[in-house]
């Protein structure tokens, strides 16, 4: 038990150290993984969450071990260990285009397959001092030139802290809702009120046409007696009435 108690508190509870009663009690069938299982494991009051890992024990040593091969100290003092310079392995230059080129039209080439049979035939590379000139080159920039890109304005912190912005906003609404409200009066003044009269004036209602009612099923039923003797005096009389 003494040992149990010397033990980190964050390392895996046991079932032994399990008291009855506690948060951690199980009952039936107990086993250790039971309390390496954090979704089941429940934290214990007054004391500090328990980690479920499993961890070495105490005298462990965590990190990587190497071996001391260089004798320690008096062989260190004896002897310096030496890095042996690398030597720089030799490189392809690039094509020196613009000589073999020249060499080319002095030659009398004209077409691509010239050209490429002269590059063949004499295969002509830079030189390393040449090249390392051009590639440790500065381009030519005025003296007044400043790299990098120009820094933002400074934040107006007085402003901020006087909320200057929101005074500003507010100034720019009340402008706005005065010149509104004047709009909306002037379009008051200049509108004239339409009323019915003026509506029917512009607009006249459509004529009613009269219309008697007739039962739908004698709509179209034709006349079964006609009185007048002759067609004619039937258009006169109809003439006559209109």
């Amino acid at each position: 038990m003494a040992g149990d108690k010397a033990a980190s508190p964050r390392r895996p509870l046991t079932l032994d150290q399990v008291e009855p009663g506690s948060e951690n009690e199980r009952l039936g069938v107990a086993r250790d993984s039971m309390l390496c299982n954090p979704l089941i494991l429940k934290p214990e009051v007054g004391k500090p969450q328990r980690n479920c890992y499993t961890l070495p024990a105490l005298d462990f040593a965590y990190g990587l071990y190497i071996q001391r091969t260089d004798g320690g100290v008096p062989e260190a003092i004896g002897s310096w260990d030496t890095v042996k310079p690398r030597r720089a392995s030799a490189r392809d230059m690039p094509r020196d285009f613009l000589t073999m080129n020249r060499g080319a039209l002095r030659a009398g080439c004209t077409t691509a397959r010239d050209f490429n049979l002269y590059y063949k035939a004499k295969d002509l590379r830079c030189k390393e001092e040449e090249y390392n000139h051009l590639q440790r080159s500065s381009p030519k920039l005025p003296a007044a030139f400043t790299f990098g890109i120009p820094p933002r304005p400074s934040t107006p912190i007085f402003d901020l802290l006087q909320h200057k912005y929101k005074e500003l906003w507010m100034e720019q609404q009340r402008a706005l809702t005065v010149a509104q409200r004047v709009a909306k009066k002037k379009s008051r003044k200049d509108k004239v009120r339409e009323t019915r009269t003026t509506l029917l004036r512009r607009e006249p209602e459509p004529a009613k046409e009269e219309s008697f009612w007739h039962l739908p099923r004698l709509e179209k039923v034709g006349p079964h007696l006609s009185t007048f003797p002759v067609r004619d005096a039937h258009k006169k009389a109809a003439s006559a009435s209109h």
